[in-house]
């Protein structure tokens, strides 16, 4: 699928003290290692820890960016639902490495437009790029790959489609919290 814009950014959209919020009501909630297709972790891909909400205040703060990105970047893609919210904690040495935000085919929905909002200071922490990697096949950990700096100031938003490669390169120092959000719609004809 070739796009006009691979993703759509929205730099410190989210007030600080709200980013803030958001960390201080997953805090309240259980962390667990995260998995890969809700399945048992495999520390070779991902080395993570999660916290899942399902708050509509959340979502409601988040959905006109993705409503925005979605109509803006020319994707249109037909989106009617949202999965739980992810709050996504790296410390260091932790990762995610290449993968697409897509999961069973066969579902009544599928992800199409996935959303990271980064919760945390970029001088709290060193490491953790969001990289894409914008061709249809496996990346090319080569020279083909973009480092996402938009995401970087907090209170960020970047949308980009579910299909696209992208990873998290591992933290050197500090920890990076990001609030992940995908978002459904009935499978493309």
């Amino acid at each position: 699928m070739r796009l006009e814009y691979n993703y759509w950014y929205f730099k410190s959209a989210i007030k600080e003290s709200i980013c803030d919020d958001i960390v201080n009501h997953a805090d309240k909630h259980k962390e667990q290692e995260a998995g890969i297709d809700n399945k048992e972790p495999n520390k070779k891909i991902r080395d993570s820890n999660v916290t899942w909400l399902n708050d509509s205040w959340i979502y409601e703060l988040i959905n006109p960016y993705i409503q925005s990105a979605n109509k803006n970047a020319n994707w249109n893609f037909d989106i009617d639902s949202s999965e739980y919210c992810q709050v996504a904690t790296y410390r260091k040495n932790q990762f995610y490495n290449w993968h697409r935000d897509t999961h069973d085919k066969s579902a009544d929905k599928i992800r199409k437009l996935s959303v990271t909002v980064n919760l945390s200071d970029s001088k709290n922490y060193s490491g953790g790029e969001l990289e894409f990697d914008f061709k249809d096949n496996a990346p090319d950990i080569k020279n083909q790959t973009h480092i996402c700096k938009e995401i970087l100031p907090k209170g960020s938003i970047v949308v980009f489609p579910s299909h696209v490669w992208h990873k998290v390169k591992p933290i050197t120092s500090g920890e990076r919290k990001s609030l992940v959000i995908w978002n459904l719609g009935k499978p493309f004809k």
